[in-house]
């Protein structure tokens, strides 16, 4: 495996150590970014998402030990050193990202897209902690979100923090597939079962036994196969088409939609006993727009992944792309976000990612949306709430900082974090 040549971050109060480590670094072939403070310290931090930290504890202000306590909240995997084995240091630690990423790299491959769930915003947290809960047990999950929130991601997470981690996760799409071929593929069919049927098929249902199936869009499966989904989740057992013999199976269904299912039910298009088999646990993903403090991180873990798929040497991105990129509504969520970046990545050269860098959209700052029944007061909470949240990513979280930048006491933007449920 070739050989990482990782970006390296130096925080010193000493110009001089700054200038000298940066040239000893980028005379080994790593990428160095230098700060003299602290607080420049995990500015560059986020920006750059270095892969190595080499940081002086005796500094004025925020000493090195607070620098560090705050690095290992956002960036855990990043590593400190000690002077006299600097070199020694930088390589090893450097040869162990590249394994891990090699590794980290292949188990996406195998996950097909983003094995990672990749935030630290409240709503986020609360729909992890509640999907850590469910991982436990053998219940059937509901994942309720948007087209782009990764509800799939998810699901996956969930299998692999379960005891059922090491059987299989299988994913099925009940979306563009008719009733007959759909059925087929859940539970397969016997030799002659229709016109083509010339071999026995297993279906995904029997081939998941002991793991888990992932049942995505379940809104948009017809009528009759809800009442054969709706009889398999209550006896455990179906029968391939075409077949009489029972055949039961050990498998947990995590299901997910993008649908309104109270309104498919009231419409009788969704049986609703089917869905209280279905929501034993429930878990509803945060749009991005209501998680903007998570779009820094994720931004820079697309940048990283795609810089890495595409060979090209991206360390980061300018602040002012940063801004775009929060000030934007993200109606395609989280696959939005990601295929902006592969899109920047590919046509940028580097080394940091810029604004001219992004395609051709409008990524200007949208006025709080104002929906029919939101009155006067609802329109201007919402409207500071999306403030707050801007701010607050702007500051990496810092209410300090965000309240000097907002122009309020902090104790008041406390309170309103609070009042507003901000987390």
């Amino acid at each position: 495996m070739e050989a990482f040549r990782g970006t390296i971050l130096v925080i010193d109060d000493e110009t001089d150590t700054c200038e000298v480590m940066r040239d000893r670094l980028e005379s080994m072939g790593y990428q160095a970014v230098t700060a003299t403070t602290g607080k420049q310290g995990l500015e560059l931090l986020e920006r750059h998402t270095p892969h190595l930290v080499l940081l002086d504890i005796e500094m004025p202000g925020m000493n090195g030990l607070e620098v560090l306590k705050e690095i290992r909240k956002r960036e855990p995997d990043v590593k400190p050193f000690e002077p006299d084995h600097m070199a020694l240091i930088v390589k090893k630690a450097l040869e162990r990202e590249t394994l891990r990423r090699g590794v980290e790299l292949l188990s996406e491959e195998l996950d097909h897209r983003y094995r990672m769930v990749v935030g630290r915003s409240a709503p986020l947290n609360r729909a992890l902690e509640t999907a850590k809960k469910a991982a436990a047990s053998k219940s059937t999950v509901l994942l309720l979100g948007e087209s782009g929130t990764g509800k799939e991601i998810f699901a996956r997470a969930i299998h692999n923090w379960s005891d059922r981690k090491d059987q299989p996760f299988i994913a099925i799409n009940c979306v563009g597939l008719s009733r007959e071929l759909l059925e087929s593929e859940l539970f397969g069919h016997e030799k002659g079962a229709f016109t083509g049927a010339l071999n026995l098929k297993k279906g995904k249902m029997e081939l998941g036994h002991g793991g888990t199936v992932f049942l995505d869009e379940i809104g948009d499966i017809s009528t009759e196969l809800q009442t054969k989904l709706l009889r398999f989740l209550q006896e455990r057992e179906f029968e391939r088409v075409g077949g009489t013999k029972p055949i039961n199976v050990d498998i947990r269904i995590i299901a997910a939609t993008n649908r309104d299912l109270d309104s498919l039910i009231q419409q009788g298009r969704f049986r609703e006993d089917l869905y209280y088999r279905l929501n034993v646990v429930l878990i509803t993903l945060p749009p991005l727009r209501e998680r903007k403090e998570d779009i820094p991180i994720l931004a820079n873990y697309f940048l990283r992944r795609f810089a890495v798929e595409t060979k090209k040497s991206f360390t980061g991105m300018t602040q002012e792309t940063l801004e775009k990129l929060i000030a934007y509504d993200w109606p395609g969520n989280v696959r939005e976000l990601a295929n902006v970046i592969e899109s920047a990545v590919v046509l940028g050269q580097g080394p940091m990612l810029t604004a001219s860098d992004l395609p051709a959209k409008s990524f200007s700052v949208a006025p709080a949306r104002v929906r029919d029944a939101f009155s006067y007061h609802q329109a201007i909470e919402s409207y500071r709430r999306e403030l707050i949240l801007k701010v607050l990513a702007q500051t990496h979280g810092s209410r300090a900082a965000a309240a000097q930048v907002l122009g309020i006491q902090r104790t008041y933007l406390s309170r309103l974090i609070k009042t507003l449920r901000i987390g």
